[in-house]
């Protein structure tokens, strides 16, 4: 029955639950909570995927084995979950060594073609100017960190918005949005592609977005950040592995929604983001508990 209920949850948490969870659009009023929860069901369902076959020992071996005795049992769990560990691994090189090589190869594409902001200006040190004319603004994550703004936004937004551009940019910076999205790259490339949820991955997106937009709110205002939204809307496409504050046209205007937090669910956005927190700790732990279960009933 353990075993039963490890492949259960796994297959819960990584098919049906995205789903649902993706569909339940009141939970992003409470951003930071929500991510934890995501967070909480893609670390579950990896540990109930780890735990099945570790799980099943007990059951084949009996509680006190003799490793001779039982080798071949003991090398299949450990082949089983040695193939899921190692899907991991590889989904987390590959997704890693592609995303740094764009960063890399864009960061210098950016230093040669850009113009670099002085540190007397009233912008960071580490922000480029591109000379283009369409609105466009976005972050290059990693140690050599850059703020990549084109010419256009800077012609068309007055200081305030620019000012809530630059506080969205360095957000995804200072909070490293980026290894929070990578995680979540790596959990959907490693999983089949028949399980895969696209819209899982946009949701995230979105709540990484509002964050960022939360705190150009408390460096610049709600309206001024609103305002900047609306004038990057339009903004070109940002390039693969950057974060950038612009947005298509319909995502703009769900963010334009969030800015301010508000009751989720009928609660009080700071007692809901309590309950998501203990629900996203009782997540994890349940995978351990049925292992934890698993050895001490056997």
């Amino acid at each position: 029955m353990v075993i039963a209920a490890l492949l259960i949850l796994m297959i819960a948490l990584a098919w049906p639950v995205p789903r649902l969870m993706a569909g339940m659009t009141t939970f992003r009023r409470a951003p930071r909570a929500a991510l934890v929860v995501w967070q909480a069901t893609s670390v579950a369902a990896v540990l109930a995927a780890l735990f099945a076959a570790p799980a099943a020992l007990p059951y084949l071996i009996g509680p006190a084995p003799e490793l001779t005795d039982n080798a071949t049992q003991i090398a299949i769990a450990v082949t089983v979950t040695g193939l899921i560990a190692g899907r991991l691994i590889v989904s987390g090189h590959r997704v890693g060594t592609r995303l740094r090589a764009h960063r890399r190869r864009h960061r210098r594409l950016v230093d040669l073609l850009a113009v670099p902001v002085g540190a007397d200006a009233s912008h960071a040190a580490h922000m480029r100017v591109i000379e283009h004319p369409t609105p466009t603004a976005y972050c290059v994550p990693g140690v050599r960190r850059r703020v990549v703004l084109t010419q256009g936004t800077l012609d068309a937004l007055p200081e305030d918005q620019l000012d809530a551009v630059l506080a969205h940019e360095r957000a995804h910076l200072r909070a490293r949005h980026d290894l929070i999205l990578e995680f979540f790259t790596v959990i959907h490339e490693a999983v089949p592609s028949w399980f895969r949820c696209e819209a899982a991955l946009r949701e995230v997106t979105l709540l990484i977005e509002v964050l960022a937009d939360r705190a150009a709110v408390r460096a610049t205002g709600v309206l001024s950040t609103a305002r900047a939204i609306v004038g990057m809307a339009t903004g070109a496409v940002k390039p693969e592995g950057m974060l950038a504050m612009s947005e298509s046209p319909s995502a703009a205007r769900l963010r334009l929604e969030l800015l301010e937090p508000g009751p989720v669910a009928g609660l009080p956005a700071p007692m809901a983001a309590a309950v998501m927190y203990l629900f996203a700790g009782s997540v994890v732990l349940m995978p351990v508990a049925l292992l934890v279960v698993a050895w001490a009933t056997a």
